[in-house]
Formats: C-alpha cells, structure tokens, sequence
C-alpha cells in the first residue's frame, strides 16, 4: 500500500537525517587532518546520556540540552587537545588508532559514570502522533528533521560565509598553502573536533527520545555514520547528507518490506558495494592516493 510505502520513507528520513548528522562530523574532522575519528558515535552517546541525567537533577529540559550539546563540544576539544594535538605529527595512522582507543576509554567512563541501563529523554513537544495521508509521524520525527535542516544551513553559512570557515575548507584543500597564507591551521583543527562534538551531541539529544540511549549507543550509530560518509563521498557535506538520508530510507525499506532482523546488515551490504564499485562515493572525488 501506498501509506505502508510513506510511512516508511518517513521513518527513514528521520533516521537518516541522524545519520547525516554523525556523517558530517566524521566529514568535518576528515577535511581538516585526514583522520577518521572513530569516537565520533561516542560523542552521540554524550550527547543523550548527559542530556538525561542534567533533566534528572531538575534543570530544565531546554537548558540542560544545550548543556549537553556544549559539553559534546568540550568533550571534542578535550580529545583534540589531549590526544590528537601531542602526536599530529605522527602520521594518519597513529591518529586513527588515537581516536579508536579514545573511543573505548568514553564508553568505559560513561559506563562507570551513568551506569549500563538504558534511558530516554522525554519528547521535546508531547508524544501525541500526527496523522496525514495514512502516515502516522511522531511530533519528536519533525524536531529531528527540522534541528537538521537548521544545521545544515547554518554549517553552509558557516563555511562559506566567515572567514573561520574559509579557513577550515581552505585547509582541507592543501594544509601547506593554507599555512603559508597565514591560516592557524591548529586552530583549524581544534574548531573542527569541537564541531564534530557539537554535531554528534546534537544527534545524540534529538533522537534519544525516539529510541533508547545508553553507553554503548554510540558504537552502532557511528558504524552507521562512518558508512553514510563514505557512501556520499568522506569529506563531502553534501555526500554526508545524502548518504545518511539513502542509509536511513534503505533500512527503513528493509525493516518494512523484508524483515527488521537484516536492518542493521543493510549498512554493511552498502559499504561492501560502495568500496567494490565506487570507492570515491556518489560526491567524493576520484583518483588515488599513496599511504
């Protein structure tokens, strides 16, 4: 049926929208130092678990997130600052196992800090479902569409529009010019974890009312993040966005039409077939590198 068919784009769409979220930041961090950062679904997980436990102690819902949304940035600069920083000279490899062991200590915190239940933030406006042509969409799915687009448009202000953002694309064109040009590129750097904090903490506190959160919560979302970034091209913004809603919508269609138990393998049949028959992805820019 018809409404069956819009009832599952829509739910894929909102997934998706998560993912093009978690996809951006791994894109950011990937533009500015070529490294992939493996800790960026943890940086979800901050997001949803200090979020509910800041509501807990009673602070109001609106505060305490964007208190977890800020503190998803600090929690990115901590991990520029007292890991990635230290060893930048090191090379990409040495980097990436950096970000994949700060990933393991931040599950291990959160563990021992917020415990190992599950938890959920309550809908930001009521959990009454709208009702339209058949499709019945939670009033939390229109938060997280619309916080998405809101981002993504003042990301593409940000890096066309201001002279930090200039310099971030300018430094991941060619890190040496942008030196030479006089751009701070360990500045560059820095603002580009923090981004990526606040990205992931942002996904992290709008979906968290959809599904459960929990200190592990992240490894899943970021697997499914890193597959988006490579799928629309790593290091493409719009990629990021494209790759997340195609990931989203292409589970959703599985879970709807096949079964929910092969949703999580669709990420892995995509990324097989991306790196087999487009490696570069749909925005990415062909050719080779040596490493």
């Amino acid at each position: 049926m018809f409404s069956d068919f819009l009832q599952f784009l829509v739910t894929g769409v909102t997934i998706g929208a998560t993912y093009a979220l978690v996809a951006l930041g791994f894109s950011i961090i990937y533009n500015a130092s070529h490294v992939i950062n493996f800790a960026q679904g943890d940086f979800v997980m901050i997001g949803g678990m200090s979020a509910v436990f800041i509501i807990a102690t009673g602070v109001p819902m609106p505060v305490a997130l964007l208190i977890a949304v800020l503190f998803g940035g600090l929690v990115g600069i901590l991990l520029y600052k007292g890991g990635i920083e230290p060893a930048r000279d090191a090379g990409v490899i040495p980097l990436i196992i950096i970000t994949v062991g700060a990933a393991l200590f931040l599950r291990g915190v959160a563990q021992v800090v917020w415990g190992r239940s599950y938890h959920a933030l309550p809908p930001f406006s009521g959990d009454e479902p709208i009702r339209f042509l058949g499709v019945v969409v939670m009033p939390q799915s229109l938060w997280v569409l619309g916080i998405t687009v809101l981002i993504v448009a003042a990301l593409g202000y940000f890096f066309t529009r201001t002279m930090l953002g200039k310099a971030i694309l300018a430094t991941s064109h060619n890190r040496d010019a942008a030196k030479l040009m006089g751009i701070n590129t360990n500045m560059v750097l820095l603002v580009s974890f923090a981004l990526a904090g606040l990205l992931g903490a942002v996904a992290g506190v709008i979906v968290a009312p959809i599904t459960f959160t929990y200190y592990e919560v992240g490894v899943m979302l970021g697997l499914k993040g890193f597959v988006a970034a490579v799928l629309g091209g790593l290091g493409s913004f719009v990629g990021a966005i494209a790759g997340g809603v195609i990931l989203g919508v292409t589970e959703a269609m599985m879970a709807g039409y096949i079964s929910s138990d092969y949703k999580d393998a669709v990420a892995f049949v995509l990324i097989l077939l991306i790196l087999f028959f487009m490696p570069s992805g749909i925005f990415g820019k062909g050719g080779v590198e040596r490493v």
